[in-house]
């Protein structure tokens, strides 16, 4: 079972990284996952797991580490409210932070005028401590009661009320003061890059216009059933997926495509929740409710992509993990050992370098910047219509060698026409397009509608289902049915020599049926496709990205294949493969790759999902809503053009860049000013800096990427 739940009031990114670690040790829980950017718990749990008592103790560890944490299921019906009264909540705690910040600062700055006295001048930095830093007191005096010690309240809290033992107070209480301001602004900071993706973001249908009886009913997107009438006016958005029955509009498709250019839907066309009616007026019957539309299962992926955590993230977690501990322990030594066994050392100066070491361990620069920074990286990449399903796949693709792609509706746009027909002696040209229609009429694939369409166009009588039986589709081979007592077979040179068919091969190019009737040949029909217009673009950007074993894998013929191939300068090429044999080469290419790097699968999503699930990273060309597509890949193109993945590369390079840039920034500010206190040439100032400004930085760092 996987179940989500909101983390109401989780506000500590270090906390959330240990409150995710508790759950996951709970009996019953497979994993557990805390994504502080949403605020959200995913668990996966055993379906025996009681789930009432697993969630009464998951509780327990959030407010072990944060008290003023609850954990609320999420669910439709909830997720609005709690959104609005978290808003609110927010607004109010950020306005009390500004008035006790604006009092706290007037009374520290106060205490400096010259005219005090010495007791008054005490008196005034005490009570602007207390008004700054009382809430900081109170939450680390809870956490110490439930054991809790390693984290930055008490760090925070041990290291001004050191200042104010050695009669520091100016810098006890501008520690406290600073401290505070900058978890303001990283807050806001925080809380601007959610607002960001939430715009991003912001597709969910509020209500859907209902035709009922002549009469515009307002109901929820969910009570929408398959079947009714929406009518969509200018201006608004297509709630649910659907068909145009009346009416026609240019559609704007960016909030799923990334595309400016609207284009035309018209009576019989499908349109995908998400879309925006620019100028008529439509009639469109649902054909999905809400959950099983487009814009839920979007917004569902991109959302819940932090659950599936990069390499990079996973390490800074452990690392923080035991690095405050270390640096507590080291600040210990450094307040005692030195006045023990030095001449001339002072406790008390010794006791400052210490309290400059509190200070400056505290990770939530890192804990908190880093997934913001994939998160950010997952936001930007849905800007341009690209889904990522994790941080961990946008990591992968940093790691790529080899890009390994299907041709048909990939490569080549999967939009076939009849180019030739080439009958045996016997048969007319008109027999043997009618035949290999009547043998494809009940198959979906691509060319057969090709040879539906061709007989069409000839105008010859129209096909009906009477008649045709024992339909068959054989994989990788072709199709068998039967017609008025006839046998025909339509497909490649596997069937005609499975079946025993005495054959004359095509040897030029475009993928070729051959037609059997009555166990005779009756010929042969050319079909080609076109090559999409920007394959060759995206070959060549791939290579100039340094990605240079470019394959492809096609169940078509090698003469076809090898025609595709040469056009786009590939390295090598499959042809003439099952689906389990494209699962075979594939595993194959992955075995001989080098240990660190990533094999990419790139295909139509739908009969390639066993090859996309086997690969290092499956991207699918999301056909603008296939549901196998979004299903079985771990990146989803949704516009099917191949170069989003040139895209999905340079943003994945660009988050990678951002991330380490924070890593190196925060590691090295934070060990510099370690090693100054140590030294006695850093004071509490810088400490708070490498602290609280380092975060802030790191972070405004990482919304950068929302703006690629």
């Amino acid at each position: 079972m996987v179940k989500e739940f909101i983390l109401e009031g989780l506000n500590c990114a270090n906390c959330g990284a240990k409150i995710e670690q508790g759950v996951a040790e709970l009996p019953g829980v497979i994993t557990a996952t805390v994504n502080f950017i949403s605020k959200t718990l995913t668990l996966e749990t055993e379906e025996e797991a009681n789930l009432p008592e697993l969630m009464k103790n998951a509780e327990g560890i959030a407010k072990k580490y944060e008290p003023e944490v609850n954990i609320i299921e999420k669910n439709e019906g909830n997720e609005g409210k709690l959104k609005n009264n978290g808003d609110q909540e927010e607004g109010e705690t950020q306005k009390k932070r500004v008035i006790s910040l604006g009092l706290g600062g007037g009374l520290f700055a106060l205490a400096f005028l010259p005219f005090w006295s010495p007791g008054m001048k005490f008196a005034l930095f005490l009570f602007s401590y207390l008004i700054v830093g009382g809430e900081v007191l109170l939450r680390a005096g809870k956490n110490i009661l439930r054991g809790q010690v390693f984290d930055e309240n008490f760090l925070m809290t041990i290291a001004t009320l050191g200042a104010f033992a050695i009669r520091e107070y100016p810098e006890g209480v501008a520690v406290m003061l600073f401290y505070q301001i900058g978890e303001y602004f990283q807050d806001r900071a925080v809380d601007q890059s959610r607002r960001s993706i939430k715009e991003l973001l912001d597709i969910r249908p509020d209500y859907v216009n209902l035709s009922i009886d002549g009469e515009i009913r307002r109901v929820a997107p969910e009570e929408a059933a398959i079947g009714d009438l929406m009518v969509i006016k200018p201006g608004e958005r297509v709630p649910l997926d659907g068909v145009v029955m009346e009416g026609q509009a240019m559609m704007d498709t960016s909030a799923l495509t990334g595309e400016s250019v609207p284009r035309r839907a018209k009576t019989g066309d499908d349109v995908l929740s998400g879309f925006i009616n620019k100028d008529g007026l439509l009639t469109v019957q649902v054909a999905k409710v809400y959950g099983e539309s487009t814009v839920a299962k979007i917004l569902d992926l991109v959302q819940n992509a932090g659950s599936k955590k990069a390499p990079t993230e996973k390490f800074i977690t452990k690392f923080a993990h035991y690095y405050t501990p270390v640096v507590v322990l080291v600040a210990v030594l450094l307040a005692l050992l030195p006045p023990l066994f030095m001449e001339n050392a002072a406790f008390s100066q010794w006791f400052y370098r210490a309290l400059v070491f509190l200070v400056v361990s505290c990770p939530c620069a890192l804990v908190i910047s880093i997934p913001l920074g994939f998160f950010g990286g997952i936001g930007a990449a849905s800007k341009k219509g690209i889904l990522v399903k994790g941080g961990n796949y946008l990591e992968a693709i940093n790691h790529v060698d080899t890009v390994v792609f299907d041709k048909t509706g990939t490569l080549t746009k999967g939009v076939f026409r009849v180019t030739g027909i080439h009958p045996a002696p016997s048969f007319t040209k008109d027999e043997v397009l009618q035949f290999a229609a009547l043998a494809e009429f009940n198959s979906n694939h691509p060319i057969a509608r090709s040879v539906i369409k061709a007989y069409d166009e000839m105008g010859g009588i129209k096909l009906h289902q009477e008649g045709i039986t024992d339909f068959q589709e054989i994989s990788g081979h072709g199709v068998k049915a039967q017609f008025n007592g006839q046998e025909i077979l339509a497909g490649n040179d596997k069937l005609m020599k499975k079946t025993g068919i005495d054959f004359q091969e095509w040897q030029e190019g475009g993928t070729v049926v051959y037609l059997a009737v009555s166990g005779k040949f009756a010929g042969t029909i050319v079909i080609s496709d076109e090559l999409k217009d920007d394959a060759l673009e995206t070959i060549k950007k791939l290579r100039h990205l340094g990605i240079n074993k470019l394959f492809m894998l096609t169940g078509d013929n090698q003469e076809t294949a090898q025609r595709v191939s040469q056009a786009l300068l590939l390295d090598k090429v499959y042809a003439g493969l099952l689906p389990v044999e494209k699962v075979e080469i594939l595993e194959k290419i992955i075995r001989d790759k080098n240990s660190k790097k990533s094999v990419v699968f790139v295909g139509d999503g739908m009969n390639d999902a066993p090859v996309l699930a086997r690969a290092d990273v499956g991207v699918a060309m999301g056909g603008l809503g296939s549901d196998a597509a979004i299903e079985a890949a771990d990146i989803v193109l949704m516009t099917d053009e191949p170069s989003k993945l040139v895209d999905a590369v340079c943003i994945a390079q660009k988050t990678r860049n951002v991330v380490w840039q924070n890593i190196i920034f925060a590691m090295g500010v934070k060990l510099v000013v370690l090693a100054l206190g140590a030294g006695g040439l850093a004071t509490l100032w810088e400490a708070v800096f490498a602290d609280v400004g380092v975060a802030m930085i790191a972070v405004l760092n990482s919304m950068r990427l929302l703006k690629s």
